[in-house]
């Protein structure tokens, strides 16, 4: 055998010791419930985990977990040695990979928890109803096993809460003017009014000021809250919902909280902005313009209509 075939032969050499011995990346797999190997095969050759469909499957009825694929979440890594993929697969994944958002309300994450596998919307929804979690149920990814107890699940949301809000609640020196449960209905109107995280504290600190000096709060969100969804576009109708939920109506702080707000959200209402604003207004730019006055505020109000018109009128001229 010359040099030059023996150079490739010890290439190759290292090249497999290198898929066997050096894996890649780490990578997230969520293998579905009733999912065959096959399917399951192509996907871990999409996701770099192993190179071919056939030698997982054939590996995989050696080994006897063909028949045994557990659903979940598995943190893997490309490029993943056979019988560490085996060893992690019979061990079964993480559970179902569940990510929360900020803002969503128990509804929206009983509808979250059901898409994914984890358990009945309606079972889940009347856990929470029942044991007033709404605003509780802390948002951020989860991992549960398919057909998990409802009850346990709503437990383990309010568990985090507990680590993440309430603690923070309960080292803030001094202690706030709010009770929590004030707190977090407040963060909660926040969380779903401001679109951008960065003016959090001075939507926080309007909707005090107006508590402060007996004003409605007057939040969008509440009605829609009132409504059963999050309707764009409230009408003169909906602002006068007879709902205990509905700001334009009621003075101060609805009963409870309308969605489950995020750490961030939470600070704003615990720390907000030091203003004299009680109004504020969308600046077409994804932001609000704040005022103190009630002529600012009519002035930022004609600007943004005219900004509208004109923003009209360049998309109509260019649509000729």
């Amino acid at each position: 055998m010359n040099k030059t075939a023996l150079a490739v032969l010890g290439a190759a050499a290292l090249l497999a010791a290198a898929w066997l011995f050096w894996p890649g990346s780490a990578v997230e797999v969520t293998i579905p419930a009733g999912q065959s190997a096959r399917e399951t095969a192509a996907l871990l050759r999409d996701k770099g985990v192993v190179r071919g469909t056939l030698m997982f499957r054939l590996l995989a009825r050696a080994t006897g977990i063909e028949r045994r694929l557990k659903p979940g979440t598995y943190r893997l890594s490309r490029r993943m040695a056979p019988w560490r993929l085996v060893a992690a697969l019979r061990a079964g994944g993480g559970g179902m990979k569940v990510v929360i958002p900020e803002g969503f309300s128990a509804r929206q994450i009983a509808e979250r928890l059901e898409s994914s596998g984890v358990c009945k919307a309606g079972d889940f929804l009347r856990s929470a109803v029942a044991n007033r979690l709404e605003g509780y149920l802390f948002p951020t990814t989860y991992y549960f096993e398919p057909g998990a107890d409802p009850g346990r699940v709503a437990d383990k949301m309010f568990q985090e809460f507990k680590k993440r809000v309430a603690a923070e609640y309960d080292r803030t020196d001094p202690k706030p003017r709010l009770t929590l449960h004030q707190l977090v209905t407040l963060s909660s109107i926040v969380e779903r009014e401001a679109v951008l995280k960065q003016e959090q504290p001075m939507v926080a600190a309007v909707y005090l000021n107006r508590m402060r000096i007996r004003m409605r709060l007057e939040a969008d969100p509440t009605v829609q809250y009132a409504l059963g969804y999050w309707k764009k576009g409230l009408s003169i109708e909906d602002l006068h919902r007879d709902s205990p939920y509905n700001t334009y109506v009621h003075y101060g702080l609805p009963p409870g909280p309308i969605c489950s707000p995020g750490l961030e959200a939470f600070r704003a209402a615990l720390r907000p902005a030091q203003t004299g604003a009680i109004y504020f207004v969308a600046d077409g730019q994804g932001g609000h313009v704040f005022s103190a006055t009630h002529e600012e505020h009519l002035r930022a109000k004609q600007s943004f209509k005219r900004a509208l018109r004109e923003e009209k009128r360049r998309l109509q001229e260019q649509s000729r």
